[in-house]
């Protein structure tokens, strides 16, 4: 027998009582403690409305292929699976998801930022001018 079908709020509920998510400060001051920011935002988005200084840009379609610190694609900086991951979607849904899955690889340091991107950007935190 299946199971009943999950919808996408239920699932983001699921995953998201699984690991505390953090704020916009608290990503900050972790990323000023040797945290990695990791930006999955797509491209256009980025040329829109800027970049977070020192975070890592990685498409959300290669993030696991990228920071597995045993796999052969990872990152230069997917040193170990005790590394404090902040993963930065637009508004932070798909950030969740990223995060079960990087979690899922036994990075269990793995987190997202409540409200993406654009909670980065109201709490008036570093960023880069968009390139248009």
């Amino acid at each position: 027998m299946s199971a009943a079908p999950v919808g996408i709020d239920e699932l983001l509920e699921r995953v998201r009582a699984t690991y505390e998510r953090i704020g916009a400060a608290e990503a900050h001051a972790a990323s000023l403690d040797g945290a990695l920011l990791v930006d999955i935002r797509y491209q256009a988005l980025r040329e829109r409305d800027g970049l977070i200084p020192g975070a890592l840009v990685i498409e959300r379609n290669e993030l696991e292929w990228r920071l597995d610190p045993l796999g052969s694609h990872r990152a230069p900086e997917a040193t170990s699976h005790d590394l404090r991951i902040v993963v930065i979607c637009n508004e932070g849904y798909a950030s969740s998801l990223a995060v079960a899955s990087l979690r899922a690889l036994g990075l269990r340091r793995a987190t997202d930022l409540i409200g993406g991107f654009q909670a980065w950007k109201s709490a008036a935190l570093p960023v880069t001018a968009p390139s248009v």
